[in-house]
């Protein structure tokens, strides 16, 4: 585990915490934010994750089983805390889907944090899950894909997303989308929360050219 708890970071490098909750890819995420310049910390401490500079919220496999993880250590009024502060959040994968009002696996309806409208769902797409590498539409003025090139590709793996932007865009966030078989929201800008459906922690230099943007946005000592 690199990193440590409280203060300030050596070399004004950001402190993150890396949200465990019983699921993610912790230490792929740990170790891309690491090389992208953070100073990280692996922990399911809520203090820690107060306290932060940035809070990454990760996320494999079922909806349900995340919110559960999230509920079960008391995670979500510290996230919900953090975003109405203006302070710096990450959702990565499932990570970015319990961010919103809810998911509907197989036809059962679980709550999400609902700290974004809209409700995740499963993919109308002929092959599922959607895995591997896929390019996405940026909107102007993206802080998470600045700089890079329109054809830039991210590594994807997911059967469910938000496939209806329209309550996001009214509620003024800025959305990217990609496309398999349907549109769907790629990737999220709102205030002081992000959060990408892909993992650019296993998006070589692409991933880590957005975590750099990421982190740029990161007050240090903040």
């Amino acid at each position: 585990m690199t990193g440590r708890h409280g203060g300030s970071a050596a070399g004004g490098r950001r402190r993150i915490v890396v949200l465990d909750y019983g699921s993610g890819n912790l230490r792929s995420a740990e170790r891309a934010l690491a090389a992208a310049g953070a100073d990280v910390l692996v922990t399911g401490d809520l203090a820690a994750a107060a306290d932060a500079d940035g809070l990454v919220v990760p996320g494999v496999g079922a909806f349900a089983a995340c919110v559960a993880g999230i509920e079960a250590i008391g995670a979500g009024p510290v996230i919900a805390g953090r975003v109405a502060a203006g302070r710096p959040v990450l959702g990565i994968c499932v990570g970015m889907q319990i961010l919103f009002e809810s998911g509907d696996e197989h036809g059962v309806v679980t709550k999400g944090l609902g700290l974004l409208p809209g409700t995740v769902t499963r993919l109308a797409a002929a092959r599922l899950p959607h895995m591997g590498w896929n390019t996405v539409q940026a909107p102007v003025g993206s802080v998470l894909f600045a700089g890079l090139p329109a054809d830039s590709r991210f590594y994807f793996v997911h059967s469910y997303a938000v496939v209806d932007p329209a309550a996001l865009t009214a509620s003024g966030a800025r959305v990217t989308t990609a496309h398999h078989d349907c549109d769907f929201v790629a990737a999220v800008e709102r205030g002081a929360l992000s959060a990408a459906q892909f993992h650019p922690e296993k998006s070589a230099e692409t991933g880590a050219a957005l975590l750099r943007n990421w982190l740029a946005t990161v007050p240090a000592g903040g």
